[in-house]
């Protein structure tokens, strides 16, 4: 199974930049989308072009903002939306599609925003969301993918000392939250596979921090330890284009 997570940043605006193309290229089983920026309807008129996937999506009340969406060529034993408390529930971000053998979870993280303003909320998520995972593990094996809007370690942006405790995503209460899921049990699966590697999934667009390589590991996904053995890869793709982000992946 070759599973890929992208942040697309508006898949309206992602179709127009060679997305069928990337698509072909990266040839996934099951495609998670974050910040799809779009309605339900929308989202899948945008991808109405696409072929061989069961397409599932959650959208945010609130018009051209957050949103996710799953492809996979499998359909699932079932699709759940959101986490079922109110005060996380309105921003789509939340997908859980259910297989055999475990249960795939794709996540848009709320960001704590440039003044921190949703720092407070966001612990309050990072907490909600984990007792989730934890609730639907008791079910099976959990593989949890998205844009988690936190860098883990200093090894994950490429300016670690400038921007800790001082920008959102690598502000310690985020980086508690990282931990947390990792105290837990889970398994990232890029430093399991890559260990030391340095690879960024997201840049900003200011400065051509792309160009230079000034970003951020951002985009994650993680594992119940359970399924540890069954990780044959999991890369981060620098190459395709697009979106602010670019896709992560994971072989199993």
């Amino acid at each position: 199974m070759r599973l890929i997570s992208w942040n697309v940043n508006g898949i309206r605006a992602v179709m127009k930049k060679d997305f069928m193309s990337s698509l072909e290229q990266m040839r996934p089983d099951v495609l998670c989308l974050q910040e799809t920026k779009a309605q339900d309807d929308q989202t899948l008129e945008a991808l109405d072009v696409v072929d061989g996937y069961h397409i599932y999506t959650n959208s945010a009340e609130k018009k051209g903002y957050s949103g996710t969406a799953i492809l996979t060529k499998e359909e699932p034993i079932a699709v759940n939306y959101d986490m079922d408390i109110a005060e996380h529930d309105t921003e789509g971000r939340v997908i859980a599609a259910e297989y055999s053998d475990y249960i795939l979870i794709t996540v848009y993280t709320p960001n704590s925003g440039s003044e921190l303003k949703r720092l407070g909320y966001r612990q309050t998520w990072d907490s909600a969301f984990l007792n989730y995972l934890k609730h639907l593990e008791q079910q099976k094996p959990i593989i949890l993918c998205g844009d988690l809007n936190v860098a883990h370690k200093p090894i994950d942006l490429a300016r670690p000392k400038e921007n800790y405790n001082k920008a959102a995503g690598y502000m310690q209460e985020e980086i508690d939250g990282m931990d947390n899921y990792v105290g837990a049990g889970f398994v990232d699966t890029f430093r399991h596979a890559r260990n030391d590697q340095v690879k960024y999934s997201w840049w900003s667009y200011r400065a051509q921090a792309r160009a230079r390589n000034v970003g951020w590991r951002i985009d994650y996904f993680l594992t119940s330890p359970s399924l540890k053995d069954k990780i044959k890869d999991a890369d981060i793709l620098n190459d395709v284009m697009g979106s602010d982000h670019c896709p992560v992946t994971l072989e199993i």
